[in-house]
């Protein structure tokens, strides 16, 4: 084993720092090491991070295994406590090179991540089996919606510096990686505790003007009434920004928004959605849904399938909801497992539906595709495409062909 083996599970933003980690722990030559990079989002995220763990220790006894991430910041005793577990990591502590030396003795090390004031502040030459390369360009989120346990893994909201993150897009770009997504927590809170205040439009315009090697330029979830002027502008403006945004809405239902304690209502949803086409009509749109939150009725999730519909959302990442003990949420009525689960499935295949309508409207047009994996690649709308020729990393044009699967094909195969 030539360095450490790295299990990330959860968002881009683990993704990106599981790259800064398998730099940091070679540095202190960590090689017979494994790091498990935990998620918190969820109770089964949780449980898959374990799972983990076991695992590890079965196919490797001799390995030293770390466990970080937001689920081992949270709570770093449910780690601990695991015998085949040598070392817990809090979220600051996974991003000081010293964390993964051998000097390090202590069992746990977690400190209050509410006084973090850094990002990760390290330039990263590149992803390990990657096609595209994720940029950290803010950390932590200042919002308490009731259901999220997120901000006491991550801390508050903090930004990185634009010359930073220009810094790193050039280096990847360099080393041949032709899209970036930049990635945060709550990224349209970008650059409000920097000096001059600019916004995430600002940071984007004046990425794609000092990098103008980049191809593609993707952002990851987005709040819906947090769009900057700037960010539209730079939507209407910059082909190489990709047609493809990825909303936080989470409900549909007003009422079950504001008990949520989310800064939108359905109408600012419907409002976003139409404004981006008009001015970029080709654009499609991802979206965070969760199912069965506390309280919700029939008609309540109804509305949630009604708004995923109207606005014709493309890409549905479905969470069933999961009791985060310590919010607000944890503390309301709670629906039964079976309907939290039939509902989530109920959302899933409307997700299928609108995937599929969005594939057929595809077929026949020419996509420039870049390709993740052999066979594989995805195109500036992020629909998924089989295709034969090409290697990761190489930016094609093809005939989009009729999907199978959930997925386009190339009719040159």
């Amino acid at each position: 084993m030539t360095g450490p083996e790295i299990i990330s599970f959860g968002c881009r933003l683990n993704a990106y720092e599981s790259e800064v980690m398998r730099g940091l722990a070679s540095g202190e030559g960590a090689a017979n090491t494994i790091i498990i990079n935990s998620c918190a989002v969820t109770a089964e995220a949780e449980r898959q991070a374990r799972q983990a763990v076991r695992r590890a220790r079965r196919e490797r006894p001799d390995a030293r295994i770390i466990v970080t991430g937001c689920a081992a910041q949270i709570d770093p005793k449910q780690f601990a406590d695991m015998a085949e577990v040598d070392l817990v990591l809090g979220n600051e502590a996974k991003l000081q090179a010293k964390s993964f030396g051998s000097e390090t003795t202590e069992r746990i090390v977690v400190n209050d991540i509410m006084a973090a004031t850094e990002t990760a502040g390290h330039l990263i030459e590149g992803f390990d089996g990657r096609a595209r390369a994720f940029v950290q360009v803010q950390q932590g989120c200042d919002h308490r919606c009731t259901f999220c346990i997120i901000p006491f893994g991550r801390g508050n909201s903090r930004s990185v510096a634009p010359g930073e993150i220009v810094s790193q897009v050039r280096l990847l770009v360099e080393k041949g990686f032709k899209e970036i997504v930049l990635t945060g927590v709550d990224i349209t809170a970008y650059g409000a505790d920097l000096p001059g205040t600019p916004t995430l439009g600002g940071m984007v315009r004046r990425l794609l003007k000092l990098v103008p090697e980049l191809k593609r330029l993707r952002l990851s979830s987005l709040d819906p009434v947090e769009i900057d002027e700037e960010l539209w502008q730079a939507l209407a403006e910059e082909p190489r920004l990709m047609p493809h945004l990825h909303l936080s809405i989470q409900a549909g239902s007003d009422l079950i928004l504001k008990r949520m304690k989310r800064r939108h209502l359905r109408a600012d949803v419907i409002a976003t959605v139409e404004r981006a086409r008009r001015i970029r009509p080709d654009i499609v749109f991802g979206a965070d849904l969760i199912a069965g939150f506390p309280t919700e009725t029939e008609a309540d999730f109804a509305e949630t399938l009604d708004l995923a519909e109207r606005c014709d959302l493309t890409f549905l990442h479905v969470f069933p909801y999961s009791t985060r003990p310590g919010t607000p949420a944890a503390r309301m009525p709670q629906l039964t497992g079976p309907v939290i689960k039939a509902r989530a499935a109920r959302l899933r295949a409307l997700g299928d539906r609108l995937l599929a309508r969005f594939l057929e409207s595809r077929v026949g047009l020419g996509e420039a595709v870049l390709i993740e994996q052999p066979g594989f690649g995805r195109t500036e709308h992020y629909a998924p495409v089989r295709l034969a020729g090409g290697l990761p990393g190489d930016l094609i044009r093809i005939v989009a062909g009729s999907p199978a699967s959930g997925e386009l094909t190339d009719v040159a195969a």
